[in-house]
This record gives C-alpha cells, sequence and structure tokens, in this order.
C-alpha cells in the first residue's frame, strides 16, 4: 500500500486549501484513513479520521468545524477540506491508513504518505 499526500502550500488566515491522499496497490478495502500533522518543534498530532464502511468522520478539537474529511472509495482517494485556516495549522500534513483501534494513535496506522507542507501566513 502506497499513500500520496499532495495539495499544500501557502495560504493566507481565513483562506482555505483541499488536501489530497491517493492510496494504491490497495489489497484491503476497508481502511480507515486519517490525517496527521507536525508543526516545527511539535510532536506529530492527529487531525480526522474517515471510517472504514460507514465513512464516518471524527476530529480534533482544533480543527472540528473548520476542517471536513471525505472519500471517494472509487478511486481510493482521501480529501481534507481545510477552511478558515490559521496560522496555528501550519505544518507538514500527513496521510494514513490501517485498522485503529485509537483513531487518534499514530501507532495504530500501518501505511504512511511522504507529507506536504501546510503554511497559513498573511
Amino acid at each position: 500500500v502506497q499513500l500520496q499526500a499532495s495539495g499544500g502550500g501557502l495560504e493566507r488566515p481565513g483562506g482555505s486549501l483541499r488536501l489530497t491522499c491517493v492510496i494504491s496497490d490497495v489489497t484491503k478495502h476497508y481502511y480507515a484513513i486519517a490525517w496527521f500533522r507536525q508543526a516545527p518543534g511539535k510532536e506529530r498530532e492527529w487531525v480526522s479520521t474517515i471510517g472504514t464502511r460507514d465513512d464516518s468522520t471524527y476530529y480534533s478539537g482544533s480543527v472540528k468545524g473548520r476542517f471536513t474529511m471525505s472519500r471517494d472509495s472509487a478511486t481510493n482517494t482521501a480529501y481534507l477540506q481545510m477552511n478558515s485556516l490559521e496560522p496555528e495549522d501550519t505544518a507538514i500534513y500527513y496521510c494514513a491508513a490501517g485498522s485503529p483501534i485509537a483513531i487518534g494513535d499514530e501507532a495504530d496506522y500501518e501505511f504512511w504518505g511522504q507529507g506536504t507542507q501546510v503554511t497559513v501566513s498573511s
């Protein structure tokens, strides 16, 4: 399984970006997909997860109400729509896939993409 994240860039506060995660070489069609992010000098933190079968979505408190995660199972693609961006959202964003017990625990995700940089600055 390989994951390719894209869509990052430089955006002003209050703006929007959409991240894309393409999952290839999939052998199972019931992975949960998650986004994590790592800001400079900080530990990687969980952002959101979309469930395996019913596409239930879960968000960290810092992004809930601003970010929306979705997936297209036909193309094995997941998206993270990020609205009302804040400078605190600046980080490298990683997508991950797995069968997590604890959705916010990065150790529960088997497969990781390479990350895409998001910078929010005026």
